[in-house]
């Protein structure tokens, strides 16, 4: 059985213990007792060395816990030295997570139902449908009040079978660890955890994703908190430079240029729409008619943008007249065919594309088919030797 200093002392980063078993290659190390912390319960594993050879994974294994690291360990005892930057940045964001919980509970009436604790960002899942922008500041201000009050984070241990007072009911028997703030949360919890609120450091609740009838609330705690907001701020700044335009003011801004941007795309999209229908109507005058009568012309394009829709159907309203289209990007293939020139394009097209393993189909007007380059090419060779060869 491994000993877990942790439990009683989260500052606990260096420390040694006798090697009890390990593999062949002596890099899966069991102690006798660890200060290293397992990936457990949405927290990270702890890194750091254990004989001067770096720790890369600590795993719970029941009653023992395994230290995996990178090169060998040959003495039976040894020196243990655990990261002690992340180990306080996973102090500061697991307390920061009960905290927040807590308040979710206390304002809204809304339990945690899962916790993760990442490199970039921490998150807890709310039992919510929705949360409303006013309902996060009104979280995010009050568990930062929590935070300024710095009250006592404790850990004791009880019997489970006791009346503990916790915010949600333990999963397992015997004795719990529980750690506790000071008139506001009491939780069953394996974790490292800071000594006092005060020690979370600013709180910041930055994102919000619904999934599954749950709202997955992404935080930040202490010095993530302020790199984070750093950052945020710069990029806005950058922004309100960019547009010559006070701080404060460049969300404004940005709506009102972007609701300008999407009218001038739209204006964009409807002139070039025309100006494909032109172009089309010139190309068929400027299309001899073939053997067959038919005005046929065979084009590529990079994709079929709606441009070229346009383009294909104005030249199809023109007398016996195909238009045949074959995009690059996406392999692709288009026909478009007059109403009078005896040609169903859906059916030609689709028949073809049938014939060399692609697919797509359409209606007499115009159809549309995808497959790989070579099929495609074997089925603008049948296509257009069919629209020009039929009387």
């Amino acid at each position: 059985m491994t000993e877990r200093l942790y439990y009683r002392d989260s500052y606990l980063t260096r420390f040694r213990a006798r090697v009890l078993d390990a593999n062949p290659e002596q890099t899966r190390l069991y102690l006798d007792r660890t200060a290293f912390y397992p990936t457990s319960g949405g927290q990270p594993f702890d890194t750091g060395t254990l004989g001067g050879s770096p720790v890369v994974d600590v795993i719970d294994e029941g009653e023992r816990i395994v230290h995996v690291t990178s090169a060998p360990v040959t003495e039976a005892e040894v020196e243990c030295i655990v990261d002690e930057a992340r180990r306080a940045d996973h102090r500061q964001q697991h307390t920061g997570q009960h905290l927040l919980s807590a308040v979710f509970i206390q304002l809204l009436d809304a339990p945690t139902v899962s916790f993760h604790l990442g490199a970039e960002a921490c998150t807890v899942d709310i039992q919510r449908d929705a949360l409303t922008a006013d309902q996060v500041r009104a979280v995010e201000k009050r568990a930062n009040e929590l935070v300024l009050e710095n009250r006592p984070v404790t850990v004791s241990f009880h019997d489970s079978a006791a009346e503990l007072g916790l915010r949600k009911p333990a999963d397992r028997g015997g004795e719990l660890r529980i750690v506790a703030i000071a008139d506001l949360d009491r939780s069953a919890c394996g974790g490292t955890h800071v000594r006092s609120t005060g020690e979370i450091g600013p709180i910041l609740i930055r994102k919000l994703d619904r999934i599954r009838g749950i709202v997955r609330v992404e935080f930040l705690c202490g010095a993530r908190a302020i790199m984070r907001a750093r950052a945020d701020f710069d990029a806005l700044a950058s922004v309100s430079r960019a547009l010559s335009c006070p701080l404060d003011e460049a969300p404004l801004l940005v709506a009102s240029q972007q609701e300008r941007l999407q009218a001038a795309e739209k204006g964009r999209t409807r002139l070039a729409a025309e100006l494909a229908k032109i172009e089309g109507r010139e190309l068929w005058r400027q299309t001899e008619p073939g053997p067959s009568g038919r005005r046929v012309i065979v084009r590529t394009v990079p994709s079929f943008t709606e441009e070229v829709r346009a383009m294909a159907l104005s030249f199809a309203t023109g007398e016996s007249a195909c238009f045949i289209a074959i995009a690059t990007d996406a392999a692709g293939i288009l026909l478009a065919a007059s109403a009078d020139s005896g040609i169903h394009a859906g059916n030609v097209l689709k028949a073809a594309l049938t014939r060399h393993g692609g697919r797509g189909g359409g209606n007499a007007a115009l159809a549309q088919g995808s497959g790989s380059a070579e099929a495609l090419e074997k089925v603008r060779r049948e296509v257009e030797a069919d629209v020009k060869g039929r009387y």
